[in-house]
């Protein structure tokens, strides 16, 4: 089994963490080695970027009762270097903390410090019930926004962790399921569905029965 991928240079953590709405890069002190990325709507920063001890490392914001459980998964994080500890981490980037795990913490930390569509988009898939799908708009609306479908769809396409947000389970207006694009394959969307229990035909779910009414 091939290891899996890790983040490991300030470009990779840089370059996700611009990835999010709103955000832009800033170094605020004399030592440049210091990089933060900062969330524009009220230019906080939920992601300082730094080498030390030969490494890459990268401060995050947590919540307190998320903060042990990285701890005591990742040796590798640590409690939050020249910051406080209830509320920040330490991720060294040492190659012995997977990928995903990397995003998903800087992706908790971008939603405690911004007023994140993101975040409600993602909270508002989490209660699509198993067996039942939901169109864009209604997660839109369910998110506080009918008119962000667009932005749902977008969300989705960089869901940090499939496992907890089933993204699988939005559909468009018509019923329609993803491409081959999406998923990991050509109509794995179609697959994963019909796994919990929701009928797919010819690519499309049929909203009178298996669509919720409301999220």
């Amino acid at each position: 089994m091939s290891k899996a991928l890790s983040m490991r240079s300030r470009k990779e953590a840089i370059e996700y963490g611009l990835s999010f709405p709103d955000t832009y890069t800033d170094t605020p002190f004399r030592d440049t080695n210091w990089q933060l990325v900062r969330y524009s709507g009220n230019k906080k920063a939920f992601l300082w970027i730094y080498e030390r001890d030969g490494l890459i490392n990268l401060n995050v914001k947590t919540a307190p009762e998320k903060a042990f459980f990285w701890r005591d998964i990742y040796k590798s994080v640590i409690p939050g270097y020249h910051q406080n500890k209830e509320h920040w981490n330490t991720i060294i980037l040492d190659g012995s903390i997977p990928d995903k795990d990397i995003k998903l913490m800087i992706a908790e930390s971008y939603d405690l410090v911004s007023d994140s569509p993101t975040k409600r988009i993602y909270e508002a898939v989490k209660r699509i019930p198993k067996g039942y799908v939901a169109t864009y708009a209604q997660v839109a609306e369910a998110a506080g926004d009918r008119k962000m479908a667009r932005a749902v769809g977008n969300a989705l396409h960089k869901n940090p962790d499939p496992n907890d947000i089933p993204c699988h389970r939005v559909v468009n207006s018509k019923g329609e399921v993803a491409g081959e694009y999406a998923f990991g394959g050509a109509w794995k969307q179609a697959e994963i569905l019909t796994s919990e229990g929701v009928f797919v035909e010819d690519g499309r779910v049929d909203l009178n029965k298996y669509g919720v009414q409301r999220i």
